[in-house]
């Protein structure tokens, strides 16, 4: 996925999950979180009222932190994971 400038401000993986609906956007955000080392971030882009709830739920309950969560317009989301350690 292309970053914006408004998500390059500090060194993380992005990924767009708004094409997709749910579980496939949590199945999404797993498989790159699992790709990431303990500690580092995710930021994820995020549509629709199911994975808007889900995927943030879902990390938490797995044991990552949801760091920030901002609203871009447009019903989009973006959610900031920290893999957890």
């Amino acid at each position: 996925m292309k970053s914006s400038k408004a998500y390059t401000e500090t060194a993380r993986q992005e990924i767009d999950v708004t094409q997709e609906t749910c579980p496939m956007t949590f199945v999404r955000v797993r498989l790159a979180l699992d790709r990431l080392k303990p500690g580092a971030e995710l930021g994820v882009l995020l549509k629709g009222e199911e994975p808007r709830t889900n995927v943030p739920r879902t990390a938490i309950e797995q044991g990552h932190v949801v760091l920030d969560q901002k609203e871009c317009g447009d019903g989009v989301l973006h959610v900031v994971i920290r893999k957890k350690a």
